[in-house]
């Protein structure tokens, strides 16, 4: 294995910019691209771009398929997860009130409060706040200090409700607790909605329903990750008042009110008061060509054999543990995790070498191309290959590069 074949990339766009390509064994991260688009995608994406369409229909396509597969009444297209979750959070605070939408971020007079379990608490929080939210947090941290109690009471959720209290946020991982049936039967108790973070949480292809199916008004997925769309898009699947609520608060609403006419299976005018101003989501817009290609990627990834991808990923992250393992490095591969829906090759570079995990992934990084490895846990002396985003051959250059840069 040689540079060479990678090095063919001074060809592309990238070399004419001089930006160095990166050969991806960290997985679906923003900061290195989020995933390969589909071609379905991309073909699609550039027959929209030859023709105008109003966008309002194009959303309430999108809305009518997101439907369709989660069993949500109905669906958006965001600008990545993030903007999904400021507009769930938006429409849990304004609702169909047209005043509430034009006074956001400002929730002065308004149930601005947004209860979160402690443990649930991530910096993606912000996302939430942007739409002018307070995040309430609920619970402690004692299940980890061993005394047999949970993080998050149930009761200490309901406690907690007040006339305040505008939706809960959920992040839904193995690890977090109550469970999402029990928390969606509080809300719905005190007439609040949940909001679930779900961005990384496909494949499985059974979880665009499952959270619907315990209890979520809105669930929010990325776009751009497993689904492999464009990565500047995210999915809300939701109850309709809510996603009537992220339409007219994302929509461009420059238009006069006797020449409005929305589709009517996207949004009931009769909801609304009048026409909004431009709201919140105005700076989270999403184009035709990044619709048009979201609903082709999902379209693919529905039909992908979903067996036959974990088994291509099993296949490479052991044939990456065998070549570091045969190099002297101690390794062991994961099943899929609440961190990555594909096995992981765990490297304990720091008991391997006499390189430490951080000098590893640092001179791999500078690098040309550069080489990503998962860093979470650098501080234990481990590094974490990911299969999702390599092909075979950048498999094996991940080990030969990961074995010349270490001093045994």
């Amino acid at each position: 294995m040689t540079e060479q074949r990678y090095r063919s990339h001074t060809d592309s766009i990238y070399g004419e910019l001089d930006v160095p390509t990166v050969v991806n064994a960290a997985g679906t991260k923003t900061r290195i691209g989020g995933s390969l688009i589909r071609d379905e995608a991309l073909e699609a994406m550039h027959s929209a771009a030859s023709a105008f369409v109003e966008l309002g229909d194009l959303q309430a396509a999108a809305s009518d398929r997101i439907s369709e597969v989660t069993g949500a009444e109905a669906g958006y297209v965001t600008s990545g997860a993030a903007a999904g979750l400021c507009l769930c959070a938006a429409a849990a605070i304004a609702g169909h009130d047209v005043a509430a939408m034009d006074q956001l971020p400002d929730t002065e007079g308004l149930p601005g409060e947004i209860l979160m379990p402690r443990t649930h608490r991530t910096g993606y929080d912000h996302a939430l706040r942007t739409a002018g939210a307070t995040i309430v947090d609920v619970g402690t941290n004692d299940l980890h200090l061993g005394t047999g109690s949970t993080s998050v009471e149930p009761w200490e959720l309901e406690s907690n409700i007040t006339d305040e209290t505008a939706a809960i946020a959920y992040i839904e991982k193995s690890y977090t607790e109550p469970p999402l049936d029990v928390v969606a039967d509080i809300a719905h108790d005190h007439d609040i909605p949940v909001i679930v973070d779900a961005a990384a949480e496909l494949p499985p292809r059974s979880n665009f329903s499952r959270f619907i199916d315990q209890g979520a008004d809105m669930v929010v997925f990325s776009g751009g990750k497993g689904i492999r769309g464009p990565q500047t898009t995210g999915i809300v699947a939701g109850k309709q008042e809510y996603i009537e609520s992220i339409a007219m608060q994302h929509l461009d609403m420059h238009v006069a009110e006797a020449a409005w006419s929305p589709p009517k299976r996207l949004v009931d005018l009769d909801n609304f008061a009048g026409v909004p101003r431009q709201g919140i989501g105005r700076p989270m817009k999403v184009g035709k060509e990044e619709l048009a290609g979201l609903i082709s990627a999902l379209d693919a990834f529905l039909a992908e054999e979903q067996s036959e991808t974990q088994r291509e990923w099993q296949r490479r992250a052991d044939d990456i543990a065998h070549g570091l393992e045969d190099a002297g490095f101690e390794t062991h591969v994961t099943g899929g995790s609440d961190v990555s829906v594909a096995p992981e090759v765990v490297v304990d570079v720091d008991s391997s070498s006499e390189t430490t995990a951080l000098e590893l992934v640092r001179r791999l990084r500078a690098e040309n191309p550069r080489v990503y490895l998962g860093g979470d846990k650098l501080d234990e002396g481990i590094v974490v290959a990911n299969p999702m985003c390599l092909t075979d051959e950048e498999a094996d250059y991940v080990v030969d590069r990961i074995v010349a840069n270490v001093e045994n």
